[in-house]
């Protein structure tokens, strides 16, 4: 099913739900900077092979989403949007546990909304999550420049070692070519928060990263590991796998890894 809804600012979200039968739990994805939920359509046919509902959504301003494109105002509005977006899945599965999987940006913004609304889910996966800004890919922020300005989308290296899924990014209409001052300025401010109130984070969580991550260092969630007050939470660094761990040739492994985490709690 795919549909659109309304957040609470009234920015039309687009939305995708794949559901089995009866599934024993919820997944919502949450994907990352410049790219949409579609990507994301070999990991959603295992966990509906599993028996997990899946929910997907592009984030405002990328993919077939409403608003501004590839920019945030302000730094709460995209783990607002993840809210909102759980509410929706939690309303139309009472009774089922819920899973909040979130990747690179999308780790971010899971990392954020879990920081920000302690208990709205049962648990947490994190994978490439960018937490600290260890690797400065965009420079020093805040950049002190318009933030109606953008910048290109340029990928490079450690992305993923699969050079087709490189060309398919690269040719793929939805995946933006720009991005805003605006939102990298959000997510610098963001990220001071994260830091300041990582105590609050208290859900169980996986936290995922491949150890040639060219685009968000692995010391991001080695320290997003370490401050968190979750009594239930797990650190895996996978060794040669680039920043795209749902898309290396080895995925399948990293997705087993993913499920026998989550059947354990959901």
């Amino acid at each position: 099913m795919q549909d659109y809804i309304a957040n609470r600012d009234g920015t039309k979200l687009f939305l995708q739900v794949d559901s089995p039968e009866d599934p024993r739990a919820v997944v919502v994805i949450v994907h990352g900077l410049c790219e949409h939920c579609g990507r994301y359509d070999h990991l959603a046919d295992r966990l509906n092979w599993e028996g997990f509902s899946v929910y997907r959504f592009d984030h405002r301003g990328h993919g077939r989403s409403g608003g501004k494109r590839v920019y945030y105002d302000q730094w709460d509005e995209i783990s607002n949007d993840v809210y909102d977006v759980v509410q929706l899945a939690k309303s139309e599965n009472p009774g089922k546990k819920l899973v909040v999987l979130g990747h690179s940006m999308g780790g971010y913004a899971v990392t954020c909304f879990a920081t920000r609304f302690p208990g709205e889910a049962d648990a947490i996966v994190l994978s490439g999550a960018l937490t600290r800004y260890h690797h400065r890919l965009a420079g020093d922020l805040p950049i002190a420049a318009p933030a109606d300005m953008y910048v290109p989308n340029a990928l490079g290296e450690g992305v993923c070692s699969d050079p087709n899924v490189i060309q398919a990014y690269i040719e793929d209409p939805l995946v933006a070519k720009e991005m805003s001052i605006g939102l990298l300025n959000s997510i610098y401010a963001g990220i001071q928060y994260l830091r300041e109130n990582a105590a609050r984070f208290e859900a169980p969580v996986l936290i995922l990263h491949g150890a040639n991550d060219g685009l968000v260092s692995p010391q991001d969630s080695i320290d997003l590991y370490n401050s968190i007050s979750s009594k239930d939470k797990g650190l895996c660094i996978y060794p040669l796998l680039c920043h795209e761990i749902f898309n290396e040739p080895v995925k399948d492994k990293v997705i087993d890894d993913v499920i026998f985490w989550m059947k354990e709690r959901v």
